[in-house]
């Protein structure tokens, strides 16, 4: 259930408050207050059988005797009343309500009142914000449900948050900066309505401009992880998180468990979801801010133009602070700089144009630098001074703005009484503001991030990796045989077989139990090699000496298995010692020790780790989230946001690590953690990369926990056991599959192939081609929430075309409707592909328990129309005449042939 009867919520015909008062100081009276006062057009129905009236209004005895069943009703009552009054109005037919009241977590008849709520609610399907929340505010409607000391200002952005006390300062802060809202609700408990049903119904509101969450804890990640980046792609989503520190990492058993806490999680998962994180609520609005102006970057380079060196010289230091970049300084810029400024400016980045830089001077500056290539935005600062005006300055801006735009320009004009009058204007003339440089330095880098996150959905990635059954089987019986023995991790040599079935480089490492084995060993290995100890109680072997390295003859490696047999003894007496590995030494100067590995999250499923290995992993703390399945764009991401990524790109006489090979690794590993849910953690540390490749040196994989409850993916993973090879009736083959990233180019291939009047019937109107955005949108799907098939040829790989139709599927939040759209390559016309495409997608949308499907088809496209009728769908009535609406009830739909 998602945003079903929202429309009872966000514009509701009726309301009943109960629980109103007249007592002052009480929630059911500032609530009451908030209700009458905020301008909803229909009925507000106060309900206290102890008043006659609130606030002038007739005030009800009961639920019962209201002259007609609201739509949306307020409850501010005791805890222990409120079951029994959601029942009461739910069984009347009210579809909504806000339940304010406190205490729902006291247990009656062996639930919590919580559940009794729930469950009186969820047989009708009565929707619940809260308990225990600050109410709901939409201005559009006129509705102010809460106990907020104020009704905000109407505006585009949208509220949502956990906590009600953050939403009362929001709307304090916001109120004394002239901030409006669209939509502020208060989440509370989420007993119901969480983070991923607002963020639906707010991705498609068109009061909407911008969303805010303040966000403690997600609950349904799945859900939240789809809602999430449906929304981003519609319109800018920023989020506030609590919690931080690093309090909340639990203990693990390996360095990735240890390294995954769960902020750095969420980190990971609002960069996927293309959600911009910030740390303030003032950060949260200047964003929202600049955002909502539409001001969207291409770069990361930055130019800043000011009259005072040293607010340049701050605006640097904070540009490198945030991690930005400066941008370089071209000759033929300089070149028109200096003929339109004073010979003493600067003469470099920051254009510093002197204390008496008049309106004039600021204008021919800013239009050449935004006229600079090798510039992304301009950053204009002022500081007030005695012999030139600010205002001047700022509408000289202004108009250079408006005659170019190719770049954004933000601005800080600096000081007090002086300055205000100036940011009041920009803001006016929707030109981003800030009263410091610090803040402006800010938003651009936060501009960088959002970008970087939007890109990150619209990438496209080379072809993915596949993972033959056999050897996930073959896998998994290791696995199995290691719980089977009641052992909580695997051997080295085991955990390095399952790394190797997964296709991941590995060092060939032998299990023994004696000297001579170990002797004999080395004698196969031919070569320097190591030896490491193997004991239950012994997890990082070379924190107790358990690791013994280039050791150079046979005789050497009996005599290291003696004295690593005396010395662990003594050191550890309690520990066993089951035996050695000998391994190859692998001498590789030059490379990087890096780890990868799985770790599993309570909230979002397993996640993977990257970063820099070795002994002190844990302490530099230098490592990057990923949430499966990843591909090469996400995992070249991972590696990007990492320090020891400098590194890998080679310096001085060290050459470059192959990016292909390591992300490679960790695209393998994100299947391994979904295919194998046994694997509780796993590390590769070292993971050693150098010009060479990436090899893995030493892996360690523990087992989940019997038992326990696995928490799936927070992102659902490719369904390739949804494809399947069908025949045409010419006995042309063809492979229906889901569609897959890498398949943008085929696709926008196959669009080039397709007559103009077939891709006119197709998307209602004049196209040629499908552009990067749109065809990376429609291969980039969430298969929570959408589906598309391909017709490929049986043996094609993943990324390879041709491609010679796709019929899709977007079905709505709450899973009962869907739309489709089919397209058949022109020159395929005719045999029947459009047919067996129509009837795969039909079949999936019945066994993932839709209940109807519909589309909308071109009266004059008569095939289509046909074969529609051929399978079983019928024609609904259509706003427009040149467009025929069709529908298919599932249940009444034949099995599939």
């Amino acid at each position: 259930m998602t945003t079903r009867n929202f429309d009872a919520l966000f514009a509701p015909r009726s309301i009943a408050l109960v629980g109103a008062s007249n007592e002052p100081h009480t929630v059911g009276s500032v609530v009451a207050r908030n209700l009458l006062s905020a301008g909803f057009s229909g009925p507000v129905m106060p309900v206290n059988a102890h008043h006659r009236q609130i606030l002038g209004r007739p005030c009800y005895p009961s639920i019962a005797a209201l002259p007609q069943v609201p739509d949306l009703a307020v409850i501010v009552t005791p805890a222990p009343s409120v079951p029994g009054i959601v029942k009461e109005l739910a069984e009347a037919g009210c579809r909504a309500a806000v339940v304010i009241s406190a205490g729902l977590g006291e247990v009656l008849g062996g639930k919590t009142l919580r559940q009794h709520v729930l469950d009186a609610a969820r047989p009708h399907l009565m929707r619940i914000v809260g308990p225990n929340c600050l109410g709901l505010i939409s201005t559009p409607a006129g509705i102010n449900a809460s106990f907020a000391h104020l009704t905000p200002k109407a505006g585009d952005i949208a509220l949502v948050s956990q906590s009600g006390a953050i939403v009362t300062a929001v709307l304090d802060w916001a109120d004394a900066r002239g901030i409006g809202f669209s939509h502020v609700v208060s989440l509370g408990d989420m007993g119901d309505a969480d983070f991923g049903d607002l963020l639906d119904f707010l991705s498609t509101d068109r009061a909407t401009r911008s969303i805010l969450l303040y966000v403690e804890n997600v609950t349904f990640a799945k859900k939240f992880m789809s809602a999430a980046r449906i929304a981003a792609r519609a319109k800018p989503v920023l989020v506030i998180k609590s919690g931080r520190s690093a309090d909340g990492a639990r203990a693990a058993l390996s360095h990735t468990g240890a390294l995954a806490g769960s902020d750095i999680v969420y980190d990971a998962a609002f960069k996927r979801a293309g959600v911009l994180r910030v740390n303030t609520i003032e950060e949260l609005f200047e964003a929202a801010a600049t955002l909502a102006t539409g001001v969207r970057i291409r770069g990361e380079r930055l130019t800043i133009l000011t009259n005072g060196g040293g607010a340049g010289v701050l605006a640097v230091d904070a540009l490198d602070a945030h991690g930005g970049h400066l941008a370089a300084m071209s000759e033929a810029t300089r070149s028109a700089l200096d003929a339109v400024l004073p010979p003493i400016w600067s003469r470099g980045n920051p254009v510093d144009i002197i204390g008496d830089a008049t309106g004039e001077r600021y204008g021919a500056a800013l239009d050449i630098l935004m006229a600079d290539r090798d510039s992304d935005a301009v950053l204009v600062l002022n500081c007030p001074t005695a012999v030139a005006d600010g205002m001047e300055a700022g509408r000289a801006v202004a108009n250079a703005h408006k005659r170019q735009r190719r770049i954004p320009v933000l601005t800080s004009w600096l000081g007090g009484s002086a300055a205000a009058p100036v940011r009041s204007f920009f803001s006016q003339e929707k030109i981003p503001t800030f009263e410091s440089p610090d803040d402006a330095i800010r938003a651009f880098t936060q501009l960088v991030e959002y970008r970087r996150n939007q890109e990150l959905l619209l990438e496209t990635p080379s072809a993915g990796v596949t993972i033959a059954p056999a050897a996930v089987a073959e896998a998994r019986q290791i696995l199995q045989k290691a719980a089977g023995e009641g052992r909580a991790s695997l051997s080295e040599w085991e955990a390095k077989a399952v790394l190797a079935l997964f296709g991941i480089p590995i060092v060939p490492t032998v299990f023994v139990t004696s000297a001579e084995a170990a002797a004999d060993e080395f004698s196969a290995i031919g070569g320097p090699a190591v030896l490491k100890v193997v004991s239950p109680q012994v997890v990082h072997k070379s924190d107790v000496g358990g690791v013994r390295l280039n050791i150079g003859s046979g005789a050497e490696m009996g005599e290291a298995v003696a004295v690593m047999t005396r010395d662990m003894s003594a050191a550890l007496p309690d520990a066993e010692i089951a035996g050695f590995t000998v391994q190859p030494m692998v001498t590789r100067p030059d490379a990087q020790e890096l780890i990868a590995g799985i770790a599993r999250d309570a909230t979002f499923g397993p996640v993977i780790l990257f970063g820099q290995g070795g002994k002190a992993t844990e302490v530099i703390g230098d490592r990057a989230i990923g949430l499966p399945p990843l591909n090469s764009v996400l995992a070249r991401r991972m590696v990007e946001d990492t320090a020891v990524s400098r590194l890998l790109s080679g310096f001085r006489d060290v050459p470059a690590v192959p990016m292909e090979a390591l992300t490679d690794v960790l695209v393998r590993l994100a299947e391994l953690s979904v295919l194998l849910p046994e694997v509780g953690e796993l590390d590769i540390n070292p993971l050693l990369a150098d010009g060479e490749g990436v090899i893995a040196l030493d892996a360690r994989i523990a087992l989940a926990e019997p038992g326990a409850k696995q928490t799936g993916p927070a992102i659902r993973p490719y369904p390739g056991e949804l494809g399947k090879v069908v025949t045409l009736r010419d006995e042309t083959r063809f492979l229906l599959r889901p569609i897959r990233p890498e398949d943008e180019n085929a696709l926008a291939e196959m669009v080039l192939k397709c007559t103009p009047d077939d891709l006119r019937l197709r998307f209602m109107g004049l196209i040629k081609a499908l552009p990067h955005q749109t065809a990376a949108r429609f291969s980039q799907i969430d298969y929570d929430r959408e589906m598309a098939f391909v017709a490929v040829e049986p043996q094609s790989g993943h990324g390879e075309g041709p491609i010679y139709g796709v019929v899709r599927l977007v079905a709505d939040p709450e899973n009962e409707t869907a739309e489709f759209a089919v397209l058949v390559r022109s020159d395929m016309k005719g045999k029947g592909l459009g047919y067996r495409l129509m009837t795969a997608i039909l079949g999936y949308g019945r066994k993932r328990g839709l209940k109807r499907i519909s589309g909308e088809v071109l009266q004059e496209n008569s095939t289509m129309l046909k074969m529609a009728r051929d399978l079983g769908f019928h024609s609904a009535a259509s706003a427009d005449q040149d467009v025929a609406h069709i529908i298919i009830e599932l249940d009444r739909l034949p099995d599939e042939g």
